[in-house]
């Protein structure tokens, strides 16, 4: 690729993006510490994933990886699987609306439950239109010419960046919905829909592979195209993972209830 991008230390750009990551990680660990003043527990694996999650997030809009990936296309590919599917896995497993509705005031949570059970967030939260936001994402972005575009265009860049974001955030919270979630899908629903998308994903890889994006040569396409392949694959595998522990445990607990009635 022939676009370049200025590297070297940390700007005065990179300090102003890495404020709302800073942020986040300190309002969150604000609400466990509210959660321990108020004399409840929270589980120690949630804050590490989040502080994880944001923490890779991070790493693909500042540093050396958010640099490289504007002109290597494999530290873009890199970046790309990072923000779009491991720092969002990372992200849901901290459970972060969990821990607002816990620490907000009443009135609070009441407006946040609000919006999450409001007509938009039904629609983006369901599976088949996250799927679509996500996977669609990447092969409107890798089929066409935006790709291109996107590597001599700074914001551009970072729009794509966020798209993939919140587009992985949307898909990883409707698959395996770790948070409250009003108007969840049914397994058989959220299974369909995940094994389409990793089919898809792994379909998108091949084409790459075969088919370089404008401006990439066949041997960065190829590479590019294998850790998106074999990497995400992982990534899908924990995700699977997730979601037969929780089907697992959705069915202890019917039984469970089932037992009760029974002998009621």
């Amino acid at each position: 690729m022939t676009h370049g991008h200025p590297a070297g230390g940390f700007s005065g750009a990179e300090a102003i993006i890495a404020i709302p990551f800073g942020v986040a990680i300190l309002v969150y660990a604000a609400g466990v510490v509210l959660q321990h003043r108020r004399g409840r527990s929270w589980p120690w694996y949630r804050t590490a994933a989040w502080t994880t999650g944001v923490a890779v997030i991070a790493a693909t809009f500042l540093g050396p990886l958010a640099a490289a990936a504007h002109t290597d296309f494999v530290a873009h590919m890199g970046a790309h699987l990072l923000v779009g599917m491991v720092g969002p896995l990372l992200v849901v497993l901290g459970a972060p609306v969990t821990l607002a509705l816990r620490s907000l005031h009443v009135s609070r949570a009441r407006r946040l439950t609000r919006l999450l059970r409001s007509l938009p967030a039904r629609v983006v939260g369901t599976p088949v239109i996250a799927a679509v936001l996500n996977v669609g994402g990447l092969w409107a972005l890798y089929t066409t010419g935006v790709f291109a575009i996107m590597q001599g265009n700074a914001a551009l860049h970072a729009a794509v960046s966020v798209h993939l974001l919140l587009a992985g955030l949307l898909f990883t919270a409707a698959i395996i919905p770790i948070d409250p979630a009003p108007h969840r899908a049914g397994f058989g629903m959220r299974v369909a829909v995940l094994l389409a998308a990793m089919a898809a994903h792994s379909i998108l890889a091949k084409w790459i592979y075969a088919h370089p994006p404008a401006g990439v040569d066949a041997g960065a396409a190829e590479a590019g195209a294998m850790l998106m392949y074999y990497a995400g694959g992982v990534v899908d595998g924990v995700v699977v993972l997730v979601l037969c522990a929780q089907w697992y445990r959705h069915a202890g607990r019917s039984r469970q209830r089932t037992a009760r009635v029974a002998v009621a």
